[in-house]
């Protein structure tokens, strides 16, 4: 094992943070970090009552999940350091934490492009951004995970934004065709564009590795990006199209992977410092404000897979009821001061939306997973 270590080590190069170092993880299994914060829900009923949703994770669970987080960083240099800040911890708290009902979840801290550097980018600057050292870190932390935590234990991968970037390239060189293969429950890749063949769910970035269609499918990948269904994707977005011709972005609905339309289980934010605002007015009309990290609003949110346009993604449409005493808005378009960027979609909500149906999803892909062992 030391041998392995060593030349892990020394493949990464002298720059690469050294993952033995637990200060370099986000979130480990065994100890109280960002992905054992408080994950209490109040659920809002379409008729305003409330209940409590307590969290309890597994005991001893099966698997694993192995998150990249997306760019959330506030460092003011193009790629962070390696001290997670509390928007570091926040973003685990909203995105990965959760999973823990069924899995151990391991995040490693890696140097990622900033948010002042995609502000730059946006506002036609050319920051000196690392992408290599970004992946490079992810790359060494995986390497470390499956030499000292995997132990043939089945694993989830989960991204969203850059954190689905540099995971649909590690499972392409380091995971499709390759012996970790054999240990992948699914690939989710959520919050970017995964390209395949038009009309198919094999081949474009993985050459084995397709889209799941079925709950009870493992070894596939789950991926989409949300527009809501009256705001479809404008001409200018990076999301939801393949990235050349013969190819286009694959989209895969957590709650109807068959396909069609399906109710979404979401935990959204319910106010507070994390990526997004609760609403502005409470969850229920003249109700009071709900103090629970997290909100469900079972029925109020349906999505499905639309291709139009040249575009395939995950169209979200809410289901308000003005008669009704519960909101009939929810947050998560990126903004401006107070103008809405289209192109970006829900973006910001991307993984919370479906929160509810990945986390069961992924016990089904484990059950999937271990009867073929």
């Amino acid at each position: 094992m030391m041998i392995l270590a060593l030349a892990l080590a020394a493949a990464a190069g002298p720059d690469t943070p050294d993952y033995r170092d637990m200060a370099n993880w986000l979130c480990r299994p065994g100890r109280q970090d960002a992905c054992s914060m408080d994950l209490s829900t109040t659920v809002v009923a379409a008729d305003g009552k409330r209940s409590l949703e307590p969290f309890k994770a597994a005991r001893a669970p099966k698997f694993d999940c192995f998150y990249v987080y997306p760019t959330i960083s506030l460092d003011t240099t193009p790629n962070s350091d390696l001290i997670p800040g509390d928007e570091e911890k926040r973003v685990a708290q909203f995105q990965a934490a959760r999973f823990a009902r069924h899995c151990r979840v391991f995040a490693p801290v890696y140097r990622q492009v900033t948010l002042s550097a995609l502000r730059s980018v946006i506002g036609g600057g050319s920051p000196k951004i690392d992408r290599e050292m970004a992946f490079a870190d992810v790359k060494a932390a995986w390497d470390d995970y499956m030499a000292h935590d995997n132990k043939g234990r089945g694993v989830v991968l989960i991204g969203h934004s850059q954190g689905s970037l540099i995971l649909t390239r590690l499972v392409a060189t380091a995971i499709d065709g390759k012996p970790a293969q054999k240990q992948l429950v699914s690939a989710m890749l959520i919050g970017s564009s995964v390209p395949v063949p038009i009309g198919k769910d094999v081949g474009g970035v993985f050459p084995t590795i397709p889209l799941c269609r079925s709950a009870d499918q493992a070894g596939c990948v789950v991926t989409y990006a949300s527009f809501r269904a009256d705001s479809p994707p404008p001409a200018n977005t990076r999301f939801g199209k393949g990235d050349r011709p013969g190819v286009e972005a694959g989209c895969t609905n957590p709650a109807a992977l068959g396909g069609g339309k399906a109710g979404m289980h979401a935990y959204l934010n319910a106010g507070g410092n994390m990526l997004v605002p609760g609403p502005a007015d409470a969850w229920s009309k003249d109700g009071p404000a709900v103090t629970t990290p997290f909100v469900s609003v079972p029925g109020l949110i349906s999505a499905e897979c639309v291709k139009q346009d040249g575009f395939n993604y995950l169209a979200v449409t809410v289901n308000a009821d003005p008669a009704d005493p519960r909101t009939d808005t929810i947050a998560g378009d990126v903004k401006i001061g107070n103008a809405i960027l289209k192109d970006w979609g829900l973006h910001l909500i991307d993984m919370n939306l479906a929160q509810g149906d990945l986390v069961d999803l992924t016990a089904r892909q484990y059950a999937a997973w271990a009867k073929k062992r």
